[in-house]
């Protein structure tokens, strides 16, 4: 996995934003994708894929739309993550060299573990809480653009390096940390 992709970061903040909207209504797939300015299509096979993993319930009619199958603190970001990644069939490509198979891809899987723990411990409660005012959204949008380099700055910050070269990057650490 490695990274979070666009498409993930996206279907956490559409969960995020039912949990903050279908208290007493559900949530359109088109309402979502508005506020992300996404095409319906993009993010549709994702929200289908959360509703058959028990993320979301998907309700049809007039008033349909998606509301949450479980409470807030029962879903992982790191949940969401991996529902995604299976949703886009992300397949990882065989190590192409001895040393990539024998130093890269180790470290880089090591790496992913701890990205996803971090993931794994922080619920869409979490987000909701730090959501403005953690209710409705309304007009203002709750953007998780820089879930990511917040994320790695956790881990970071829970986990820091050995070595001297990657420490003083940290020290350039942006504000967000």
């Amino acid at each position: 996995m490695a990274a979070i992709s666009r498409k993930a970061t996206l279907a956490i903040e559409a969960v995020l934003y039912v949990a903050l909207n279908a208290v007493d209504r559900t949530v359109r797939s088109g309402d979502i994708t508005k506020r992300q300015n996404v095409p319906q299509r993009y993010l549709e096979p994702v929200l289908q894929g959360l509703v058959r993993q028990g993320v979301l319930i998907g309700v049809r009619g007039p008033r349909g739309g998606y509301k949450l199958a479980r409470e807030r603190r029962r879903i992982t970001l790191g949940e969401i993550v991996r529902i995604v990644t299976e949703v886009e069939g992300i397949a990882e490509l065989p190590p192409v060299s001895d040393l990539q198979q024998r130093v890269i891809s180790p470290a880089l899987a090591e790496a992913d573990r701890a990205l996803m723990t971090t993931l794994d411990a922080i619920s869409i409660d979490d987000l909701h809480q730090r959501a403005p005012g953690g209710r409705r959204v309304g007009k203002r949008q709750y953007r998780l653009h820089d879930l990511s380099l917040k994320l790695r700055c956790l881990a970071l910050a829970q986990n820091p390096p050995e070595s001297t070269a990657t420490r003083s990057h940290l020290q350039q650490r942006p504000s967000c940390c």
